[in-house]
């Protein structure tokens, strides 16, 4: 789902970028550290700008993913929706144009086509999406992020 990979820090070793490393011990995870941070961002919106500074006042930098220019792909999507308790509905910014063109507003739309016109049209998806591990949150209002870092 993460578009960039940073690698995992280990204080026993040194670890290589680009390589796949075992954990330590395989029966306990990497330590929980901050830079598991990602943000879906555009840098236009205030909103993400905001949640971005926010996270970088506590001293993280996310992997940050242009979610406009890199769109997600329809499992990143519906990651993303189970991970922030949504429907796509609820992800979709309603008051851009493709929403009206393309009647997105029809109850009869499943969730399957929700989520592929968001792919199709990145624009509609609400920003900005933070993840860290298995938990999600929209940075709106920017606050929201802090949920993820305490």
């Amino acid at each position: 789902m993460i578009a960039h990979h940073r690698p995992y820090q280990c204080f026993d070793r040194e670890l290589t970028p680009g390589v796949l490393h075992e954990p330590p011990n395989r029966y306990m995870p990497w330590p929980n550290d901050m830079s598991s941070i990602t943000i879906w961002h555009n840098p236009r919106c205030s909103k993400s700008r905001q949640t971005l500074q926010l996270i970088r006042d506590r001293g993280v930098e996310p992997t940050i993913v242009e979610y406009l220019k890199t769109p997600p792909s329809k499992a990143e999507l519906s990651d993303a929706l189970e991970k922030l308790g949504l429907e796509p509905r609820e992800l979709m910014r309603k008051k851009e144009a493709p929403y009206r063109e393309r009647s997105l507003g029809d109850e009869g739309l499943t969730a399957a086509e929700l989520v592929t016109a968001m792919v199709q049209d990145p624009v509609l998806i609400e920003r900005p999406v933070v993840f860290r591990d298995k938990r999600a949150v929209l940075g709106r209002p920017p606050e929201n992020v802090l949920k993820l870092l305490d």
